[in-house]
C-alpha cells in the first residue's frame, strides 16, 4: 500500500522503502545503495553524497504527484540533472535491451511477419526514445549547466523550447502493446505476459521520468531564467 504525504529527512529510509517498493528504481539513479540499516533519509543520502532535499523532491512529487509542486521543495538544479542523466543511462543501457532480450525469448519466430512487426515496433519506439534523450544530454542540459555558471547561452533558446517539444514518446509503445494483446497467439502466456507486463512498467517509468522534468526541472530553470533576464 502505497503512503500518501511528504516524506520528510527523519523518516526512516527503510519505511520509505518498505512503503512504496518503486522507490528503489529512483535510489539506484540516485547512487544510493541497501544495506543502509535503520538510518534515516537524510543521514542515508549524506553517506551517499546526494542532495537530500533533491532525494526527497523526486520522492514525494512521483508518489504525491497532485499536491507537490517544484516551489514546495528547494532542491539542487545540479543533483536532479545528475539523477535524470542517470535514469537516461539506465533506460538506454539497462531497461529497454533487457525488454527486448525478453521478448525476443517469448516470441515465436516462426510466425514472421508478427514476430517481425512487433520487434520493428520495439525498435522505433527505442529509437524515438534515444532521439529525445539524445537531445537533453547534448542541448537541455549544457544550456542548464551554462546559466548556473553564469556563463553565456543561445539568445534564441530557452526552457521553453524544451518544454514545447517535450512529448510523451508513448505512440509506438501503445501500438506494440496492442498488436501483443489483441493479435499475438501465444501457445503459451507465461513469458510473453512477463514481458508485456515489463512494457506496461517501463512505460509508467517513463512517464513519471517526464513528470519529474515537467514539473520540478522545467520550473526551477524558468526562474533562473526570469533572474538572469532581470539582472
Amino acid at each position: 500500500m502505497y503512503k500518501l504525504g511528504k516524506y520528510k529527512k527523519s523518516d526512516p529510509m527503510s519505511v520509505l522503502v518498505c512503503e512504496n517498493y518503486s522507490v528503489l528504481l529512483v535510489m539506484s539513479r540516485f547512487g544510493i545503495a541497501l544495506g543502509f540499516g535503520d538510518k534515516t533519509i537524510e543521514e542515508v543520502c549524506r553517506d551517499s553524497g546526494v542532495d537530500v532535499d533533491t532525494f526527497l523532491a523526486v520522492i514525494n512529487l512521483l508518489l504525491d504527484a497532485d499536491e507537490v509542486e517544484a516551489t514546495d521543495t528547494p532542491f539542487s538544479i545540479e543533483s536532479l540533472v545528475q539523477y535524470l542523466h542517470k535514469s537516461h543511462d539506465y533506460f538506454l543501457n539497462f531497461r529497454l535491451p533487457a525488454i527486448r532480450r525478453s521478448l525476443l525469448n517469448a516470441i515465436d519466430c516462426r510466425q514472421k511477419d508478427v514476430s517481425f512487426a512487433i520487434l520493428c515496433f520495439f525498435d522505433e519506439y527505442v529509437a524515438e526514445v534515444q532521439k529525445h534523450m539524445l537531445y537533453e544530454e547534448q542541448t537541455v542540459f549544457p544550456y542548464v549547466r551554462a546559466l548556473l555558471a553564469g556563463k553565456p547561452v543561445p539568445k534564441n533558446y530557452n526552457i521553453e523550447v524544451f518544454s514545447r517539444q517535450h512529448d510523451a514518446v508513448e505512440a509506438k509503445l501503445v501500438e506494440l502493446k496492442n498488436i501483443l494483446i489483441k493479435y499475438y497467439p501465444a501457445a503459451g502466456s507465461n513469458e510473453l505476459n512477463a514481458v508485456l507486463f515489463d512494457i506496461f512498467n517501463c512505460e509508467k517509468d517513463l512517464a513519471s521520468h517526464n513528470s519529474i522534468e515537467d514539473r520540478l526541472f522545467v520550473p526551477a530553470i524558468r526562474e533562473i531564467e526570469k533572474t538572469r533576464k532581470a539582472q
